[in-house]
């Protein structure tokens, strides 16, 4: 894992590449499912396997060691003691993350021996785990909002030799008694970053946390930073992958019976669609602070990956285009709906390149709670503004 990890570019020498090889990660997830459905069968069907049993070992370890998502719990279960076999229904409730992400972004934090960090969204305990190994133990908090999680992950890193502080509680509110923390690391998404956690925020503290919209096409990596004069600092970056939204946060998606009438339509037209020839260029995908940029400004989007050609939807309303070069220079254009998606691409793109084509936005968090989004100067400046963070409803629990 590790090997592919670095053949990837999502890890290199260092601590964080040390950890994870000491890292035993049979240990913190002696069981786990995996789905024997299709994902668009119902009821979904998952089996659990379980270290202690020889027949499950080599798919285990083959779930645990493959680098994406290993599914933890079902429907909020308990994870110590639960009886292994088939599940039917209901849904997963905890995983952890795909290791690609989890390793990027830890190397990014600079965990370095001393730090306190706080760590929000425990899940399997992989990431706590990191930070002990790195840190010590006694200087991290982590943090997940269900008890079972955190009862499971308690006993697995002591398993380990590490005792850091293992709470539950609403992941928004951080953990008020163990600040304030060099490193704070959010392992979910939200629409924009709590203020109390960057309250718990030490001097010449880091935070990172990822933001989407509800859309989860074009997420963006916020990094705050609390310098020694205790002024605040931020940026927001496009990337191309993010955590999953908070639990209870509900995305927009493209479902099948959508993408089936995208692709009837494409094929044999219809009164209702449209086909037009553009001259304008839109910016490729890799351009990913465009389409940040795009999401901000025009909401309810979401794009429809791994088709070749361009094609966004909007379920809201049932709007969508599909695009693609025509091999004239120009691009061959498919829409539908009252929303006219084209358009609104090519605004957001003259207003992008006229801001300087960023890729990093500026991120002011005002002391009014205000979070503004901006990049360029004057006429040329490209901005919007994050939702309001909401109040936190749960304080954290030992």
């Amino acid at each position: 894992m590790v090997a592919r990890l670095e053949a990837a570019e999502n890890l290199g020498p260092g601590p964080v590449r040390e950890a994870l090889l000491a890292l035993p990660r049979e240990v913190l997830m002696p069981q786990a499912y995996v789905r024997r459905s299709a994902l668009d069968e119902r009821p979904p069907r998952w089996d659990l396997l379980d270290w202690s049993e020889p027949g499950d070992r080599e798919e285990l370890l083959a779930v645990l060691y493959g680098g994406e998502s290993v599914l933890i719990q079902h429907d909020g279960e308990p994870l110590v003691d639960r009886p292994t076999g088939a599940r039917s229904g209901g849904s997963i409730t905890s995983m952890s993350t795909v290791m690609g992400l989890t390793a990027s972004v830890l190397e990014e934090l600079d965990l370095r021996a001393g730090q306190r960090v706080l760590d929000v969204g425990t899940g399997a305990g992989v990431t706590a785990a990191v930070a002990c190994h790195i840190c010590g133990d006694t200087t991290v908090v982590t943090l997940d909002r269900d008890r079972n999680v955190a009862v499971a992950a308690l006993a697995r890193l002591g398993t380990l030799g590490f005792r850091p502080a293992v709470v539950s509680g609403d992941g928004a509110c951080g953990w008020p008694e163990g600040a304030p923390y060099d490193r704070i690391f959010v392992s979910f998404a939200l629409p924009s970053v709590p203020e109390v956690l960057v309250e718990q925020l030490a001097p010449g503290g880091v935070l990172l946390m990822h933001i989407t919209t509800d859309s989860p096409s074009w997420p963006a990596l916020a990094v705050v930073s609390r310098g020694p004069d205790g002024r605040i600092s931020s940026r927001l970056r496009a990337v191309e992958f993010a955590h999953r939204a908070a639990h209870g946060r509900k995305q927009i998606f493209l479902s099948p019976a959508f993408r089936e009438r995208i692709a009837a339509r494409l094929a044999d037209g219809g009164a209702e669609v449209r086909r037009f020839r553009s001259c304008e260029v839109p910016p490729p995908e890799e351009a990913r602070g465009f389409w940040l940029a795009l999401d901000a400004l025009h909401s309810g989007l979401v794009q429809h990956r791994g088709v070749g050609d361009l094609v966004i939807g909007a379920p809201g309303c049932g709007s969508w285009m599909a695009a693609r070069p025509d091999g004239s220079g120009a691009w061959a254009v498919t829409a539908a709906g009252p929303r006219n998606i084209w358009t609104e691409i090519h605004q957001t793109a003259l207003r992008w390149r006229d801001a300087g084509e960023p890729e990093v936005y500026r991120l002011d968090i005002e002391p009014d709670g205000t979070q503004r989004v901006s990049a360029g100067h004057g006429e040329s400046a490209l901005a919007w503004q994050l939702p309001a963070p909401r109040d936190a409803a749960m304080q954290a629990k030992p």
